[in-house]
């Protein structure tokens, strides 16, 4: 035999198990990054879902916040119509406030008062699928005509004290805001990213959006929506050949589709079969002109192609090695390449989940501690309805004796009746925990109120820490809530104590201060700068810029609500002011709210003598559950002048009314035994009887007395404040 046929069978030998090899490595290659594209397309398709119900719920917070406003729980609707107006101008939204029928009450983008539509038949579908109860992400639509292009909107319902849902709260956007959202995800060119919602409608593309948005589907992807995810071949509205994976938003229901050309899939692939081939010919070509050397220059590079794309498969790193090969080398340094991208795609995807999960953890402690403040406030509300009972008999009873008894009894009773008024002010504080409470602003001496809430802020203290008041001379009067403000007050002292594991000293400080360039865009003049300091640990500046944040904490679980800082922030916009934080880790906190000077001077206080009650004329009904109270009432308003008549609950006072209607006036308490509301029996008595008139009193309720011509006074309240009230709602017939 020939040495030439020798040599080429030498070189077949040698060349044929490596042309194997070579194309055992290409197939695996192949299938590897066929995986490796499908897995991109996957993470890519589930990261995007997950950065939109981020996108989705940072509306469901903003709206949650929007919800807890002070006048929309005051019942303000102007106040808050300006308020979400300024918020749906930044946001670049409409916010629709309506009650539980569909009936909208207000929208940011008309004026307040304007006559608004109720809702389509569309929303009442979507309403009757989804329920009430939770937070909702609708379908994307088209607003009426001059209210905007193709829009998709968040409602969440808004809950009264009792947990009841009263109003509905919607941020409707348009849906090019989610744009950014697809550029921010930097897709490699050529990719194509859809956002869709539950029925296939397009809401957002990354190319071409206002082109398609608001078509639907192809009838194959739209199919397999119902799928939640999966992989898809097929053509794309823009009769695109691709692959691609579709993925559900597990919050929103909406779904994101990620798609990759087919051409741009398999390019490079199909190239580097072809490159791989043309070596292999040229290879054979050279090895039978050189054939052992060039078969050991191809052998070993070719064992080492072998190797890395085992340890790819294997997901364990691929280290660069030079084989002086061109070509093999660049398919080593793709496999290097992709090597890392899935490490990389793995630690993002382990990241996310731990975010994730992080997340849900932190929603989870806040929904606990809102619960404990619900329950806390109904048992201190429930506390201060049966104690306003008892400091309304006895002042009643110290009111009655005081006008018979000699001048050195009275005196001794004065006393007493100060410390029903202590009591009353005790359950006031009680009831701010607890009640659907109005704002009661007046001016106050603010030197006089910090000495009165002193036993209360030193009581929040153990005994390592002291308390210090440094109060200027002379402070301006404030106008404000003073229930609020020692709220506010003792939330600032407990977080000062909580920041001072080891003791120390809290100073509260009140100075005058004229600032001609006030903190926080608050407009030039006088103000009270009202600060609580202590040498505690400090907070960083990514802590203070969510301290304001409700149910933000850095404390542990159970130790800490996260709403005693936006509480007092709260108050003091409320009050006109403002909250500034300073702080540095290890050098202490100080909080100062800066209030507004008044410009009326505190009411002087009232007497403590009693003083001759007016008399009074008519029928009246008197209806209450506590016979303690009842007993004392009744006679004291007899004596007034008054004919009575008394029942014990709602139902019963009806009944009443119903066999003798020629009562003048029904004077009721609110909270009562029975499946009637004093509130109650006031609506019926006025759909029943038009002329005649009604008073109600309380202590406790957390509901608000909403019924036009209807008095109210607060228990305990002073027996000529109630023969006055009496007087002047029988005056009005």
């Amino acid at each position: 035999m020939r040495l030439r046929l020798r040599l080429l069978l030498l070189v077949l030998a040698v060349l044929i198990p490596a042309f194997a090899m070579s194309a055992i490595g290409m197939a695996h290659v192949w299938h590897e990054q066929q995986k490796f594209n499908h897995e991109s397309l996957r993470e890519a398709a589930r990261a995007l879902a997950l950065a939109l119900d981020r996108e989705l719920r940072e509306r469901e917070r903003i709206l949650l916040a929007l919800a807890s406003s002070p006048p929309l729980a005051a019942g303000d609707l102007r106040s808050f119509h300006a308020h979400i107006q300024s918020v749906g101008q930044a946001l670049q939204a409409s916010i629709i406030l309506s009650d539980t029928s569909g009936r909208q009450l207000l929208n940011s983008r008309l004026p307040f008062g304007t006559e608004l539509p109720r809702m389509t038949s569309q929303e009442r579908a979507f309403r009757a699928q989804y329920g009430n109860e939770t937070t909702l992400v609708s379908n994307l639509y088209l607003p009426p005509a001059g209210l905007g292009p193709y829009s998709f909107a968040v409602q969440v319902p808004v809950r009264n004290a009792a947990g009841r849902v009263e109003h509905f709260l919607m941020l409707g956007s348009p849906a090019r805001q989610l744009q950014g959202l697809l550029e921010a995800q930097r897709l490699p060119p050529g990719w194509l990213a859809t956002i869709t919602d539950r029925e296939g409608y397009l809401v957002a593309r990354n190319t071409e959006e206002t082109r398609y948005v608001g078509q639907r589907l192809r009838a194959d992807l739209l199919a397999r929506l119902p799928e939640g995810a999966g992989f898809h071949q097929g053509v794309t509205l823009s009769n695109l050949d691709g692959s691609g994976f579709f993925s559900r938003a597990a919050e929103s229901g909406w779904y994101f589709i990620v798609t990759v050309p087919t051409d741009q899939l398999q390019g490079a692939a199909v190239r580097t079969t072809a490159l791989m081939a043309a070596i292999s010919v040229l290879l054979l070509a050279v090895a039978v002109a050189a054939a052992f050397a060039v078969g050991r220059a191809i052998a070993r590079p070719m064992e080492s192609l072998r190797l890395a794309a085992g340890r790819l498969g294997r997901n364990e790193p691929v280290q660069p090695q030079a084989s002086g090969i061109v070509e093999m080398d660049a398919v080593h340094a793709a496999m290097v390449d992709a090597s890392r991208r899935l490490r990389d795609v793995n630690a993002d995807l382990e990241r996310k989940v731990a975010e994730a999960m992080a997340g849900y953890e932190q929603s989870q402690r806040a929904l606990m501690q809102a619960q404990k403040l619900e329950a806390l406030g109904r048992l201190t509300g429930g506390i201060a309805h049966d104690f306003n009972n008892v400091l309304q008999t006895l002042t009643t009873g110290l009111q009655a004796a005081s006008h018979q008894a000699p001048e050195k009894v009275r005196a001794l009773l004065a006393i007493c009746q100060r410390a029903v008024t202590r009591g009353a002010e005790l359950a006031r504080q009680l009831a701010v925990f607890g009640r659907v409470q109005e704002v009661r602003i007046e001016t106050v001496d603010l030197a006089c109120r910090l000495q009165e809430a002193r036993p209360l802020l030193s009581g929040a203290l153990p005994s390592n820490v002291e308390l210090a008041y440094d109060l200027g001379p002379t402070l301006w009067p404030v106008m404000l809530d003073p229930a609020q403000l020692e709220l506010a007050l003792l939330n600032l002292v407990i977080n000062a104590r909580d920041a001072m594991p080891g003791g120390g000293q809290v100073v509260l400080r009140a100075v005058n201060e004229p600032l001609a360039q006030p903190p926080a865009g608050l407009p030039a003049g006088h103000y009270v700068a009202l600060s609580v300091a202590d040498d505690g640990e400090g907070m960083t500046e990514e802590v203070m810029a969510r301290a304001f944040d409700p149910f933000f904490t850095t404390k542990s679980i159970g130790k800490g609500t996260g709403m005693g800082l936006s509480q007092a922030y709260g108050f003091a916009r409320q009050s006109g002011g403002t909250l500034v934080l300073r702080s540095q880790p290890g050098r202490g906190t100080t909080a100062t709210l800066y209030l507004p000077r008044a410009r009326t001077q505190p009411a002087a206080a009232p007497a403590a003598e009693a003083q001759p009650v007016t008399q009074g004329r008519g029928r009246v009904l008197l209806v209450e559950d506590d016979p303690l109270v009842r007993d004392t009432v009744r006679p004291a308003l007899e004596a007034a002048g008054f004919e009575l008549r008394s029942a014990g609950t709602a139902d019963e006072a009806l009944r009443l009314l119903a066999q003798d209607p020629q009562f003048d006036l029904v004077f009721s308490d609110v909270v009562m035994p029975g499946a009637m509301t004093g509130i109650d029996l006031a609506q019926q008595v006025q759909q029943r009887w038009p002329r005649m008139r009604v008073v109600l009193a309380t202590g406790y309720s957390d509901r608000r007395i909403d019924v036009p011509g209807v008095r109210a006074l607060a228990k305990p309240y002073d027996l000529q404040q109630a023969v006055h009230a009496l007087n002047e709602a029988l005056a009005s017939r």
